[in-house]
């Protein structure tokens, strides 16, 4: 198994390495937890298999070509990569197969790209990386290195299922989450939050923590959802929000301004902002589930299921001051 050498080492720099390696070792047995051991053994099953030819500069994550396999291979993958259906992140064109997820995620990348700063040399963050997907689009543009948090050891697995196969060294999964993003004080140039804050209770806070671990001048990028409306004034939804546990405040875009600003951000704009389209988010093969078209009112798709106003997605960037 795969893994880049651990960068905590490759800095002289004022990181709480001791409260890393404690969210370490408490997370690491989660990785071997009876209830994701298929997703363990599918990635075990075929960690022989590696490749040098990717192409990260697409809509499309490419990892190797199409017939580069043996055909005991071939059946072997085949099977490790529908271990992870539903896929939710993507696309991945992985040895010839394409796996189109829920989320056609490089329509996001697309939109936010030619508004930042270009992330050569540069330490990033991506908080809820899930399976990588964007962190695999960061490597292209050859960062220092970029550190991806996520708690779910599910996601880990799905990412190491592709680190396996490229091996690239400055890529690194953190079994974290955002609130832990406070131990590394100053020391991001970007942070990406992509679809975090409205998960959580305090998203203020959070912010907050994000400003710290941002060096003098360095760049965040949040996408949020939220509702429409011109008012600073953010929902929160009695129960599920379009069938969704763990919603709990959707700002207006006003709104997130505000939050970041209050969080002490500068140069706040918003560079996208518009409703979540079922072309964005949607059933596929390789996701056969109930995805936005389904919770959201047949008669009315401008309302959800429960009856609250469809979602929008606001991007918005700044930086630390």
């Amino acid at each position: 198994m795969y893994h880049a050498d651990d960068y905590l080492a490759a800095y002289d720099i004022d990181i709480n390495r001791d409260g890393i390696q404690q969210q370490r070792q408490w997370a690491y047995p989660r990785l071997f937890d009876d209830k994701i051991k298929r997703y363990r053994e599918a990635v075990e099953a075929v960690e022989d298999i590696q490749t040098q030819w990717f192409d990260f500069s697409g809509s499309v994550v490419k990892i190797g070509r199409l017939g580069e396999l043996s055909p005991d291979q071939q059946q072997r993958f085949e099977a490790t990569l529908k271990t992870f259906c539903p896929w939710k992140k993507g696309p991945f064109e992985l040895f010839g197969t394409l796996i189109d997820a829920e989320w056609r995620s490089h329509l996001k990348w697309e939109r936010i790209t030619p508004h930042i700063q270009p992330l050569t040399q540069r330490k990033v963050a991506d908080i809820g990386c899930h399976n990588g997907y964007y962190m695999f689009r960061m490597a292209d543009q050859q960062p220092d290195c970029v550190i991806g948090f996520e708690p779910y050891a599910k996601h880990f697995w799905n990412f190491q299922l592709m680190q396996n196969l490229v091996r690239q060294e400055n890529l690194h999964f953190e079994l974290l989450g955002v609130e832990h993003i406070d131990y590394y004080p100053q020391f991001f140039d970007t942070i990406f939050c992509l679809g975090i804050l409205y998960h959580h209770t305090d998203p203020i806070g959070l912010l907050r923590k994000m400003r710290q671990a941002l060096a003098p001048k360095g760049e965040i990028i949040i996408d949020c959802q939220g509702i429409p409306g011109e008012k600073a004034i953010a929902l929160t939804p009695r129960q599920r929000y379009a069938n969704a546990k763990g919603i709990w405040f959707l700002p207006t875009q006003s709104c997130l301004e505000t939050w970041m600003i209050r969080a002490g951000f500068t140069k706040v704009r918003c560079i996208f902002a518009s409703p979540l389209s079922v072309e964005e988010q949607r059933r596929t093969p390789w996701a056969n589930i109930d995805s936005l078209q389904e919770f959201l009112n047949p008669e009315n798709p401008q309302e959800t299921m429960e009856g609250y106003p469809a979602p929008w997605r606001y991007y918005a960037i700044a930086q630390r001051g």
